[in-house]
């Protein structure tokens, strides 16, 4: 490894450039999970492309692994990296809407909340996450499930084109019609191909839903869940509700009596007619006695922030995945018996619907291989002390251990884990070997691997050739240069 002085970054780049004895350091290294304590050996801000350009040919130079931080969001904490170098993004939030053509880019450290509030000026919206804290580009690359996916598909289905910046240090424009196998691993291959630094979405017409959340007492679970599943399996694609599993909230319209206590919930929003809205409601609020209810009209970033205020950054964390073929009863006896025994205010398991528009795509069109499933089950462990560690951990390895043998070889990969690795390949399914082909034509040597890695296809075309032994386009050979503020 070449030794290097971070003034020769700092020369080379108009970002801020920060190292382990610059002031602020602390907080530059910090991710959300506060589980993770790394100490890369320098965070840059970039202000402009060419800053990320110059960052990632100095990390190459001299060896460092290098981590990229959208939002900042990853439970595994991949938006850091002991020793290397991070590329931090969490300051260029900007969202440009085009309501002429119901479009809008989004910059690379956008979250949700800040991709919500600039398209809800127009009366529209795009399939985003659970949580305004979670980064637009981590969730979006890695898939993106939320309320709209069962209407307008995944996040990655909304993508019409990506900036990227390659591990050759090249700028890339990637969508269909350039580079357009750069544009197929990009949707649901998380950040294996190169440091995204805009992404351009399609808009739909979303602005107030009818929506919020239904708290049964956890003895309703069972009842609940039969009739959620039968309910989500017939209900109009404008209805995204999922099925969930919490201690009872300190909210007003909960009585105190089930704070801290354990209990099933139905969340999420009806976008068809709103004066529909109450009597699509309504038998979910039939469904079984309910502890406490908020539903009615809300604009859609409301809705889409319900969780942010017991979820700051912080706190410990760690989480489990799979894929469910369907809820069956085995499935839902696991998920009742577990979520009975939630362990902490803030942790939480969902079983999110995932058909409908998104089971349209054929599985090989994006990367995101699973679209004959119906449900992706996330087991996600969030508590404040480091005390506590041990036993939450324990409920969600046992909880995951229970529910697998019901479920599909992979999982989502934006609730993965860092043990998790062994399950890459289960995880793309399918469409592995060919996003380990893209890998080799993208970043052979595997710099960017920080992430739910996949490792390059070692028998695979290098850089400059299409995956398949074809000369590359033109576009993909070359680079192009961009300046964006």
């Amino acid at each position: 490894m070449a030794s290097f002085t971070l003034d020769s970054l700092r020369e080379r780049v108009r970002g801020s450039v920060i190292g382990p004895d610059d002031p602020g350091y602390d907080d530059a290294r910090a991710v959300y999970n506060g589980m993770i304590d790394k100490r890369p050996a320098v965070v840059v801000r970039p202000s402009q492309v060419a800053d990320v350009m110059t960052s990632v040919a100095f990390a190459r130079e001299h060896e460092l692994p290098v981590a990229v931080r959208g939002g900042g969001h990853s439970a595994p904490g991949f938006g850091t990296v002991d020793g290397g170098l991070v590329v931090d993004f969490t300051a260029q939030t900007g969202v440009r809407v085009d309501p002429a053509t119901e479009t809008a880019r989004s910059g690379p450290g956008a979250t949700w909340a800040d991709f919500n509030h600039a398209t809800h000026a127009f009366g529209l919206a795009t399939t985003g996450g659970i949580i305004g804290s979670t980064g637009v580009s981590g969730l979006t690359l890695g898939g993106g499930i939320g309320y709209l996916s069962r209407q307008y598909g995944l996040s990655c289905d909304n993508l019409l084109s990506a900036d990227v910046v390659t591990a050759d240090g090249r700028f890339l424009v990637a969508s269909e019609t350039e580079n357009a196998d750069l544009f197929w691993a990009l949707r649901g291959g998380g950040g294996n191909f190169g440091v995204v630094t805009s992404l351009e979405f399609r808009l739909h017409p979303v602005d107030t839903i009818y929506g919020g959340l239904v708290i049964y007492p956890a003895a309703e679970a069972e009842t609940v869940g039969r009739f959620y599943r039968d309910f989500i399996a017939n209900a109009p694609e404008e209805f995204g509700v999922f099925l969930g599993f919490h201690q009872g909230p300190p909210v007003p319209f909960l009585p105190e009596q089930w704070h801290g206590k354990p209990v099933c919930v139905i969340v999420g929003a009806w976008t068809g007619p709103l004066d529909e809205g109450e009597k699509r409601w309504q038998p979910i609020l039939d469904a079984a006695p309910v502890a406490g209810s908020f539903v009615g009209p809300l604009p859609y970033p409301v809705l889409n922030g319900l969780f942010d205020p017991m979820l700051p950054k912080g706190m410990q964390a760690y989480w489990k995945a799979d894929f469910l073929a369907s809820l069956t009863d085995d499935a839902l006896g696991v998920a009742v018996d577990f979520g009975s025994r939630v362990p902490s205010m803030e942790s939480a398991n969902h079983y999110y619907p995932i058909d409908g528009a998104v089971q349209r795509v054929a599985p090989g069109a994006t990367a995101f291989a699973y679209r004959n499933v119906a449900f992706a089950p996330v087991i996600a462990g969030m508590w404040h002390d480091p005390a506590d560690n041990a036993a939450n951990i324990r409920w969600v390895r046992e909880y995951w251990e229970a529910l697998h043998p019901f479920a599909e070889p992979g999982g989502y990969i934006n609730f993965m884990d860092a043990d998790d690795q062994g399950r890459i390949a289960q995880n793309y399914g399918p469409n592995y070997e060919r996003l380990a082909e893209v890998k080799a034509v993208y970043d052979p040597e595997n710099v960017f691997r920080v992430n739910q890695n996949i490792s390059p296809r070692v028998d695979a075309p290098s850089a400059g050739t299409a995956p398949g032994g074809t000369p590359a386009p033109a576009a993909q050979q070359g680079g192009a240069t961009s300046d964006e503020d």
